[in-house]
């Protein structure tokens, strides 16, 4: 059985870190197709595996997918331009040393704690983990 690395759980770092019941391909095209049919845009993904390769190093597979909504996004980044560094929103497709891949990503009471948000408007916010962990379950 592989257990979630120490390192993810050591201290309260804001990040939500669940297993993923496919591999590393498969769970990324999983969120992005959740995150299409939620109207969310997908800005970005980086292969950060291949940039490795790329520049003659090994990496164990890791995407980080970056997406968002404006309507969403938009008004924190008026109430606190701050918060601007979190967004758009990210998730992490990982690998561990075992072949096991993981899903983690940024909980809303982070961005709460870190930029002073009010809890009005991270209300939109709350549904994302439910959304990201789908991608995760069989």
């Amino acid at each position: 059985m592989t257990m979630m690395p120490l390192y993810s759980i050591a201290s309260d770092n804001g990040l939500t870190t669940v297993p993923s019941s496919f591999g590393l391909p498969e769970t990324v095209s999983r969120l992005e197709a959740l995150l299409k049919e939620k109207g969310v845009t997908l800005f970005a993904r980086i292969d950060h595996q291949s940039q490795a390769v790329k520049a003659g190093l090994t990496l164990k597979g890791s995407q980080l997918l970056i997406f968002g909504n404006p309507k969403m996004g938009n008004p924190l980044m008026k109430a606190v331009p701050t918060s601007a560094i979190d967004l758009p929103m990210k998730a992490l497709v990982w690998e561990d040393a075992d072949g096991k891949v993981w899903l983690s990503y940024n909980r809303p009471d982070f961005l709460k704690q870190r930029h002073g948000l009010g809890d009005d408007l991270l209300k939109p916010f709350v549904p994302l983990g439910t959304l990201l962990e789908k991608a995760t379950k069989k």
